[in-house]
């Protein structure tokens, strides 16, 4: 059984046609670019097993696959069904089958213990770790299914260190991108949550 864990839930698993074109609006395409260096820093010291935590429409899985060694095993998780599915249509269309996507929960991943040599995680920590009373959980699942040395790779949004950017991040948050994101996808609670959540997460330092 997957737990409600946060207010996207709802749009998470109805997975409305606008979000992937959504996720490229609102960071002007910069997620792409971040999702590139993060599947880098993913496979630098050629890890034989990945995980694509909260992988939702499979972006980064896909991304890991396109340029990864054919030996890499990569994998795909989400609690979302419908998004999964989405996915996997995505994998069949730009001919990267290779990738295998489960459902499951990032609390209780169906996965053995010090399986997995990398765990990445796009655009989710947030979900999992912002005011959420079982970030806890989360974090020792983590721990249990990457092996000994093993490493996880986020990609988040931050708090620009300059107080004038950090100002108008936060005003466009606020005024453009939650406002466009509901418009778009009908669901105005799901991206003022993610507006708020974007505004007041942890800074890098904070982060570490």
């Amino acid at each position: 059984m997957v737990k409600d864990y946060r207010p996207l839930q709802k749009m998470f698993m109805e997975v409305p046609p606008s979000y992937d074109m959504l996720n490229r609006l609102l960071t002007f395409r910069f997620d792409k670019l971040w999702r590139k260096r993060g599947a880098r820093e993913i496979l630098k010291d050629n890890p034989e097993r990945v995980l694509d935590l909260c992988c939702g429409t499979g972006d980064l899985a896909l991304q890991l696959k396109a340029i990864a060694p054919c030996t890499t095993e990569i994998l795909g998780l989400d609690y979302s069904e419908p998004m999964l599915e989405y996915a996997r249509k995505k994998a069949l269309k730009r001919g990267l089958p290779g990738v295998v996507f489960h459902f499951g929960d990032a609390a209780a991943m169906p996965y053995l213990d010090n399986y997995f040599d990398v765990v990445g995680i796009a655009f989710a920590f947030r979900n999992l770790s912002y005011r959420n009373k079982d970030l806890d959980k989360f974090l020792a699942e983590i721990l249990r299914v990457l092996s000994p040395g093993g490493k996880l790779v986020i990609i988040e949004t931050s708090q620009p260190k300059n107080q004038v950017l950090r100002k108008l991040f936060h005003a466009y948050l606020t005024h453009i991108a939650s406002r466009v994101g509901g418009w778009f996808s009908g669901y105005h609670g799901a991206y003022k949550y993610l507006a708020h959540s974007a505004r007041n997460y942890y800074n890098e330092k904070e982060i570490i």
